[in-house]
């Protein structure tokens, strides 16, 4: 909350200890349902019942959709049969859904007791639907009308089932079968003709998506087309639902956060990190890094095989670190811009060889750029501009050699990470799998071992052993 909030928040909670209710409720109507939420998650639990119940049916129902599932815990266990029942009939359906889901079975089951029959009904057939489908996420609170309705009788018929509906803004047109035909916005009806025919002003060419399409997918087309709501269709092409923009901007949150922490080797969770325990958030990151640490094994398998190089050349093991975080570095930049792409529909699967190539060129450039920072670095720190170097056993150490294996190393690793970097998110998106999966920890894993390898196989042909 801003300061402006936090001041009225205060003379709230002052209002309720002094209770002084009507003056509360008075006060807390004028506050926008999710600064209203935020407010009521700030209280003790204790009181969340009594102030919910203060509140009117239709704000709270509202209010109900923005809190956090451990509130809405509390309240229903502090409700009534009858009036879970009425709230729910306040609740638009998708609300409801997304409140089961995370709620414990218990509660679960109270709720869908005190439904009515045709809530319960409609609830059952939106969780029926996969849980990462556009079914899951959208509404059936939309305004459809008939292509043989005047426009008059539209804005009529808009007036008077449109307040219970998520979104008004949009009408769409379906058949006698629900067979969506058309759309006309809200803003054509009001200034067509009134005795005018809704299929003479709709649009026939809608943008919709399937019931079973990913939802990422639909509210990525709810972006990129710049709408308020995406009709949603069953394989009948039926008009069943929308998916809102505020329900898009939600799932867009949650498939970043996802692929966030897929990116970070941490297995994806739905509830916020306050939220989750010790021993969650344990379970969430230490599979992968038990992956990544048996992977990590390779590196020290290679150290031991060129082991005789490092006995002669000790001074091959200080460019470690330098070497692999460079690969590592470059390969990460490749994967998280090619994972981005692919998230975003930028880059197909189609477009591999044209990427590749792109990323080839990029890589060159700066392999050779690195390259030259990284002869500099090497002579004039380490080596001191010293061509050679007198060891203890009175055997001189060919610095410049040494510097273009370096060099010729950082090259190498540059163009290898940008290409492993580029082809493994692909790779993982041909087959199936999550492109996040085949981010930065993992291709790091991969390229600390392809590097060593370059490196050795390098040193061994340009130094005398």
């Amino acid at each position: 909350m801003n300061e402006l909030k936090q001041q009225e928040a205060l003379e709230l909670i002052e209002l309720l200890d002094s209770k002084k209710y009507p003056a509360f409720i008075r006060a807390f109507n004028e506050w926008n349902p999710v600064d209203a939420a935020e407010f009521l998650t700030e209280l003790p639990s204790t009181r969340l019942p009594m102030v919910f119940r203060l509140l009117k049916k239709d704000i709270a129902a509202e209010i109900f959709a923005e809190l956090e599932p451990e509130q809405q815990t509390v309240i229903i266990e502090g409700m009534t049969d009858r009036e879970i029942g009425i709230m729910l009939d306040d609740l638009f359906v998708d609300d409801a859904v997304d409140m089961l889901e995370e709620m414990p079975a218990s509660i679960v089951k109270r709720i869908m007791q005190s439904a009515t029959p045709e809530t319960r009904a409609e609830i059952n057939r939106f969780l029926a639907y996969p849980e990462d489908s556009a079914g899951s996420v959208m509404t059936s609170e939309f305004i459809d009308l008939k292509a043989e309705m005047t426009c008059q009788q539209a804005v009529a018929h808009i007036r008077k089932h449109g307040l219970d509906k998520e979104t008004v803004y949009v009408a769409y047109v379906t058949d006698s079968a629900r067979v969506l035909i058309g759309v006309v916005p809200l803003k054509s009806l009001l200034f067509a003709d009134p005795e005018a025919k809704i299929r003479d002003v709709m649009n026939e060419n809608v943008i919709f998506g399937y019931t079973h399409d990913d939802r990422e997918t639909v509210a990525n087309m709810v972006s990129h087309y710049g709408i308020l709501a995406l009709p949603i269709v069953d394989r009948e092409k039926r008009l069943v639902g929308l998916v809102t923009v505020d329900d898009a901007l939600e799932v867009l949150e949650t498939e970043a956060t996802e692929d966030i922490e897929k990116m970070a080797a941490i297995l994806p969770s739905d509830k916020p990190y306050m939220r989750m325990g010790v021993w969650e958030t344990y379970k969430k990151r230490i599979p992968w890094l038990l992956l990544l640490m048996v992977s990590a094994t390779f590196t020290g398998a290679i150290i031991s095989h060129y082991e005789a190089a490092i006995g002669t050349y000790a001074i091959l093991t200080v460019f470690f670190p330098m070497l692999m975080d460079t690969g590592g570095n470059a390969g990460g930049q490749s994967s998280v811009t090619i994972i981005r792409g692919l998230s975003l529909g930028e880059i197909e699967l189609r477009d591999v060889l044209r990427v590749l190539w792109k990323e080839l060129r990029i890589s060159a450039i700066c392999g050779l750029t690195l390259a030259a920072a990284a002869f500099v670095k090497v002579m004039a720190i380490d080596f001191r501009f010293q061509l050679y170097t007198v060891l203890e056993n009175g055997e001189s150490q060919n610095n410049l050699l040494i510097a273009a294996v370096i060099c010729a190393t950082v090259f190498s690793a540059i163009v290898v990470a940008k290409t492993v970097g580029t082809l493994l998110p692909i790779g993982a998106k041909r087959i199936g799998l999550d492109p996040a999966v085949m981010a930065s920890p993992f291709i790091t894993t991969i390229v600390d071992t392809v590097v060593l390898i370059i490196y050795f196989s390098i040193a061994s042909a340009v130094l005398p052993f």
